[in-house]
């Protein structure tokens, strides 16, 4: 596998009203982020309410998911606390030959870096063709990444653990691993995580900043003058304001009702708060843009 770098979207999941997962929106929403400028996608991830959804669901989207023309560009995260039920969805996803995967640490239980090596361990015992992008995020899980404990898994796996998704921005600026892929969690860090040797970004965001992401990203290559690169971080820093998944379901929700269905405890955003949301991106010039078949 090539280094995983680029543009990629934590991808949103679609309900029906009766809050069962809409295998084919949830896959065509994924799609049509890729096609907007999106390198890749990262689907069950925290912003698809992944931890909420059924294991069941999961391996029926999988099934149809492997039937894409972009199935390579898909980063499979798992969404479970639950050991095995990781291995048993992890071997589930190789067989439809899925190998790249995102992975956060159990939430809920307090441990250290042992434990997390431990973790990491049996599920690459279990799933050598794997290969995994850790997700540090202290906020969700309650565990943080340490470079070293990052650097010992690197070493004792080199083939499995390819990368991070850095929420919780401790290690991007400091973690230099060679074939190693950074990607920050954010549109705010993009251009300097660039500048710092990062590979790309993973964010909620993408799934309506995919076209100014791209072309931040495709300037920084290229070595040209960054003309998007401000109002990117703007558009972030609006929804920043607010919980991201509320956010981006609520914005999306005047595109499509169906982004109106959200799994408890996620919910919409009140009245006021979408307005507000709505109106500060106005006053930016934001709106989506049509895909770009690149």
């Amino acid at each position: 596998m090539s280094k995983i770098k680029g543009i990629y979207a934590a991808s949103m999941s679609l309900f029906n009203k009766d809050l069962s997962l809409n295998i084919e929106k949830t896959i065509s929403h994924a799609e049509k982020v890729i096609d907007q400028g999106c390198h890749g996608v990262a689907i069950f991830g925290s912003t698809g309410q992944a931890q909420l959804i059924s294991v069941s669901e999961k391996i029926s989207l999988l099934n149809k998911l492997s039937q894409s023309f972009h199935k390579d560009k898909y980063l499979i995260g798992t969404g479970l606390n639950s050991l095995s039920e990781t291995i048993n969805l992890m071997k589930v996803a190789t067989s439809l030959n899925f190998n790249d995967f995102l992975i956060m640490p159990p939430a809920y239980y307090k441990y250290g870096d042992n434990e997390v090596i431990e973790f990491y361990s049996r599920i690459i015992e279990a799933v050598p063709s794997s290969k995994i992008i850790l997700y540090n995020f202290e906020k969700l899980c309650g565990y943080k990444f340490s470079i070293e404990c990052v650097e010992n898994l690197v070493k004792k796996f080199p083939k499995q653990i390819v990368g991070v998704k850095d929420s919780s921005y401790n290690l991007y600026e400091h973690l230099k691993l060679d074939e190693f892929s950074v990607l920050p969690g954010s549109e705010l860090k993009l251009l300097k995580g660039l500048e710092l040797g990062c590979a790309g970004i993973i964010t909620a965001t993408c799934n309506v900043t995919a076209n100014l992401s791209r072309k931040v990203y495709d300037d920084f290559i290229k070595k040209t003058q960054q003309t998007k690169n401000d109002m990117l971080c703007d558009v972030r820093g609006v929804f920043d304001k607010f919980n991201l998944i509320s956010g981006l379901h609520s914005f999306m929700s005047d595109q499509d009702e169906i982004y109106k269905n959200v799994l408890p405890p996620v919910s919409l955003l009140n009245e006021t708060d979408k307005k507000k949301l709505i109106e500060d991106l106005k006053k930016l010039n934001f709106k989506l843009e049509s895909p770009k078949v690149t």
